[in-house]
């Protein structure tokens, strides 16, 4: 088309994106900025102290593998499997915590808090839930 303005796209009239090389890191530095952040959780403050209480916890789970490798008493499998399920339910209330106050206040706030509750109670129930 002769009649085009300069600095359009001919096909449908757009101004031209023209790249211009960015100097060397910029580009890096934009990416990291432009990037998606990862959602906080409620457990995102005490990440570290939960990752450290379930690598404890498969220590432990671990442990009972080598009790029944040696034929260790009944009794004493059972109590440490009692222990692991103690930890464990340790771990889901600090979770059920953080989501209560974190997630949960975060939902209230988008007008989702009936959903969110409804969500936490049956993770409630799942939790208690036992054989």
């Amino acid at each position: 088309m002769d009649d085009a303005l300069p600095g359009t796209d001919t096909r449908c009239g757009y101004p031209r994106i023209r790249t211009v090389p960015y100097p060397r890191g910029v580009r890096a530095i934009l990416d990291v900025m432009t990037a998606p952040t990862t959602p906080t959780r409620g457990y995102t403050a005490s990440k570290d102290q939960l990752l450290a209480r379930l690598r404890r916890i498969e220590g432990q789970v671990r442990g009972i593998e080598k009790m029944v490798e040696d034929d260790r008493y009944c009794i004493d499998v059972l109590t440490q499997i009692s222990a692991i399920q103690a930890a464990l339910d340790k771990v889901g209330l600090g979770l059920l915590d953080g989501h209560a106050r974190h997630c949960m206040h975060e939902g209230a706030a988008e007008g989702r808090a009936d959903e969110m509750a409804t969500e936490m109670m049956a993770a409630v129930g799942r939790l208690m839930k036992r054989g």
